[in-house]
This record gives C-alpha cells, structure tokens and sequence, in this order.
C-alpha cells in the first residue's frame, strides 16, 4: 500500500490549551492531490487490505511530521479495527517512529469508528498493550460516531475527542452543554482530558471555554487561516497567565534557569568537558541553527554510558546526540501543573529530567528541575492548607481576591456578591458558641456543595459568619435559591441570611479593592430590610434591586 504515500499529505493542526494560550499537540490530517483518505480505505476494504492501509497512513503521518518536526505530541488516527487485530499488523507504524527517532510516549494513537465493527474484547486488549508500550490513546468522534459507553470504563483512555456535531450545537444548547459536563466528570474520575475538535466560528470558541473544556482544536485557530479574534483570545490567556503568577499561582516561568547549550553537532567530547564545569549542570540541551531543542543530555545517564575502560576512547567523536533524549518541553506561560503533567506521561527513568521551557517560536528559553517545580507547588498548597478556616475547610479572602482579580484581567462578566447571617450574634448569645460553630458549619458545607455544582464558583470564609462568593453570570440563577430557601436554625432557633451581589461587566471595575468597597454599600441596604434578603447592585450605580425581601415589591 506503499504507492498512496507519493499523493498523501498531511497537515498538522495545533490542539490548544486555554490554560497556557499555546499549542500543546498536533494532530496529522490526511489531504491528497488524488483520492481522499476516506477513498483510499475504502478501496482498501473492497480489496481485503483495509487495516494494512490504515496502519500505512498513519506511518506516513509520522515520517512527513519528521520532515520539519514541532517537539510537540503527536496525533495519528488509527480505526478500531486495526488496533483491535494482531499486534503484527502495527509493524510499519512502529518501524516509522524508530526511523524517525520518536518515543511512543510523545505520540497519542487516536481511535476512530466504527467501533462496533471491532471485537470488543480484542479491542480492549489493544488499547492496553498500546498503553503499556508508552503510548497515549484517545478515543475520537464522541457524539456522532457508534462508540459503546461500557468501552470508556472498560478501555480507559487518555483523551476524549468531542466530535464536531457536538461542538458546533454547543452555542444556545443546554442538552450539548449537559453533555459535555458529563463528560468532564467521567474525566476528571478517569484521568482522561476532553477535547473539541472542529472549532470554526468564535460562538463556538466561546461556548466550548464557557462549558469548562480547556484543549480546543479546528480551523477557528489555525496558524494561517484562523480568527483574529480567537487568536487574540489566545494570547489574552498567555497574558492572563502572566499575571496570575503575580498572584501567588506558580507557573514555569517562576523556576526558569539558564541551560547550558551546545550545537546539536556536537560530539561526546563537547558534551564530557561542559558536563565537567565548575557550575556542574544536570543536563545538557543541544541546539539547532535556530536555538530550537533537538536533544537533552542528562549528566548521570550520559556519564554512566560512557563510563568503563575504553569507553571515553570509543565514544570520544561521536555525536552527543547518540546518547541523548528527546526533549521534554513545555510552554514559558504554563502551569507548573501543566509540567508537571508532562514528566509525569515520561518513561520511569526521564521523570525526573530537566524540562526544557520554550517560547511560542520555539526557542529555548532555559531549564526548570522538576524536584523545584514540585516543592514550590508543595509550598503552595501548604499555604493554602494553612489558610483553611478551621470550622468550615474553606479558604481565606485571599483566594477569592485572587479569582476576582483573574476575572478582572481575563475580563469575564462575574457576580462578586457577600453572604452573612442576621442573627449570629443572638445565637452565640442566646444558645451558646458551639451552636454558633454548628450553624457555621452548616452554611459551609452548603457552599462547598454548591461550589462543586457551579465550575465557575469561588467562595472563602472571611470569618465569623461573613462569606464572599464569585460566580458566573447563569450560576446566580442556581446559588441564590440555594442559599435563601433553606431554612437555617439551630437547637430551635431561626436565622435568616443576607445576600448582596455585585454584577460585574467587563472593564467596570478595576481591583477586588474596588469590588469589596461596593459589596460593603450593599450590603449595609440588605441588612435594612427585615428577614432573608437578596439586593443587587452594580459598580458606580446608586440604584440597588431588592430581589428578596419585604421591600421586594420596589427598588431601591
């Protein structure tokens, strides 16, 4: 099936993430100057050969990507049929990937329909042994095609791929968005990350990021031919990013070192005598004419290898690249998650190698080590531990100073809004401080449900019984009921709660300094109004809605 391969060509779209604004993947898309990938399989069929051929296209996939390669993971498409025959049948895949230098690591096999026509327990197999030889498998054309659902818990996977149908009835549709919620809670159970693909109008782009999915990928933001405005949105987020690592949240660039270089010619010897400076480095990164990362050299492994008697003799001239490793590279504007992410899908013996942190050219920046990237996110969360309030577990004002302020930079419209009792203090009085604590409590755990309903929820525990919460516009709809029709007593007595929220537009505040000034004015009017209150208000406007209450029938 060798002759398709001189009128096969692949392009090679980007996945992006929203979490870092860059691309993370690329995906091998067949275009021909002849028939159509789908022609080709299907004279294939006709002729017995369908699995030889699809296995042959994704090898192609693999040695053109070579041709001009991006360092980043690599999407081919197989069918189900062909990972679920004999593992033979893989061969030419598997013999692509040594010729070009690729770990199965950084490929991630994409599943396809029909699914039905596979052997379900031959399949599940399949899908095993391919993650047990390192590769990531994703299962493709969720929504449209006949994947069983008893195959996502049968057959674990790493990405869930939306298909296209889905995407595209996402704007205005709530039973696609309810779907998609599913689906990032079998995720985030599973382990596996879900994908749009297909992305091609900006309402699209929208409403997939609005729905809570974080790697888009389609026409919308191809290099060339997509959206100014979704691209502008993506280096909002790159931006967005930047300045939340003001805010205490970690990301790569807070560990970034200078690595030590050298030509990706260089021999052995080059590499003995820079691993033999006095500033000691762990590893080695060789460059390109460009300063793109070909290859790491990690200071134990390559030592080790050339170790032994003649073993500086033999191997003196040779090309550091023959005892080097694929780079593990990550985005400056990433998460120190997202790295940590990355050395976590490596082999046993890279996870603790130094990342190599590239720019949106490429080009490498510098090093991070991972065990700095691990114990600054340790620090982190013990500083977020410490700050628990200790009745409720949730967290201080300063986390949610810190989601305001990113909705704030991202500008996302959002409701701040404070929530306090009228009657705490009669309690503590009246039946004693632990029934205080009781209703507290209470309240808490109501919040913290709530928060695991609404993605978009933010709410800390500023003390006492004062709550400050930040939502997305539609999560009110569903918080506020909550919180004011629940009956809330203690050992017999009644109390009743105050909310006051603030609508915030884009661009109508500047600061959650600016905010908290105005949920204070707010929230002085609900506490003027006698029982359960819920007012509403907006920055710089004088005009307060009573929405709950005795002065519900006017405003103020």
């Amino acid at each position: 099936m060798a002759g398709f391969r001189d009128f096969v060509r692949f392009a090679f779209q980007p996945l992006y993430s929203l979490h870092t604004g860059g691309a993370v993947a690329v995906e091998a898309l067949a275009g021909t100057s002849g028939p159509t990938p789908q022609e080709i399989l299907g004279q294939a069929r006709e002729q017995g050969r369908l699995i030889e051929a699809d296995v042959a296209l994704a090898a192609a996939a693999v040695e053109q990507e070579a041709a001009a390669p991006t360092l980043l993971p690599l999407h081919v498409n197989l069918l189900a049929v062909s990972v679920a025959a004999e593992h033979t049948s893989l061969r030419p895949l598997f013999d692509a990937l040594q010729r070009v230098g690729r770990r199965t690591n950084q490929v991630v096999i994409e599943l396809g329909p029909p699914f039905t026509q596979a052997e379900p327990n031959r399949l599940i197999a399949g899908v095993s042994w391919l993650r047990e030889l390192g590769f990531q498998v994703a299962f493709d054309g969720l929504g449209s095609g006949d994947l069983p659902l008893g195959l996502l818990t049968a057959a674990p996977v790493d990405i869930l791929k939306l298909d296209r149908s889905v995407v595209r009835s996402l704007p205005g549709g709530t039973t696609s968005a309810a779907l998609v919620h599913s689906l990032l809670h079998i995720g985030a159970h599973t382990g596996s990350r879900l994908v749009a693909t297909g992305v091609r109008t900006e309402e699209e782009f929208a409403a997939a990021r609005d729905a809570g999915l974080r790697i888009l990928q389609g026409p919308l933001l191809d290099a060339d031919a997509g959206s100014l405005a979704a691209r502008a949105a993506l280096s909002a987020t790159r931006q967005e990013n930047a300045a939340l690592s003001s805010f205490g949240i970690p990301t790569v660039a807070d560990f970034v070192r200078p690595a030590v270089t050298l030509p990706a010619d260089a021999t052995c010897d080059d590499a003995r005598n820079a691993l033999a400076a006095d500033d000691q480095p762990h590893a080695l990164v060789g460059l390109d004419e460009h300063g793109r990362p070909q290859w790491t050299v990690n200071r134990s492994r390559f030592l080790l290898a050339l170790s032994g008697r003649y073993g500086h003799a033999l191997h003196a001239g040779k090309p550091a690249a023959t005892f080097a490793d694929t780079p593990h590279t990550v985005p400056a504007g990433a998460g120190a998650l997202d790295l940590l992410d990355v050395v976590a899908s490596a082999e046993a013996n890279r996870m603790h190698d130094d990342a190599v942190v590239i720019g949106r050219d490429g080009v490498c920046l510098g090093i991070v080590r991972v065990a700095e990237v691990v114990r600054g996110v340790a620090e982190a969360k013990v500083e977020e531990a410490a700050s628990l309030h200790p009745i409720t577990g949730l967290p201080s004002s300063a986390t949610i100073a810190k989601d305001i302020e990113r909705r704030i930079v991202a500008r996302e419209p959002f409701i701040a809004a404070s929530l306090d009792l009228d009657e705490f203090k009669q309690v503590n009085v009246q039946v004693g401080y632990a029934a205080g604590d009781e209703l507290i409590r209470s309240l808490g755990e109501t919040l913290t449900e709530l928060a695991a309903q609404l993605p978009k929820m933010t709410v800390s525990h500023v003390g006492g019984d004062d709550f400050l919460i930040a939502a997305d516009m539609d999560e009110i709809g569903t918080l506020a009921p909550a919180l004011l029709d629940t009956p809330w007593t203690t050992h017999g007595m009644a109390v009743h709660v105050t909310l006051a929220g603030l609508t915030c537009a884009p661009e109508t505040v500047s600061s959650y300094q600016e905010v908290s000034r105005e949920l204070v004015r707010l929230k002085q009017h609900a506490k003027s109004i006698d029982g359960t209150s819920w007012v509403l208000g907006r920055p710089g406007v004088e005009r307060i809605d009573v929405l709950r209450g005795r002065a519900a029938s006017g405003a103020a």
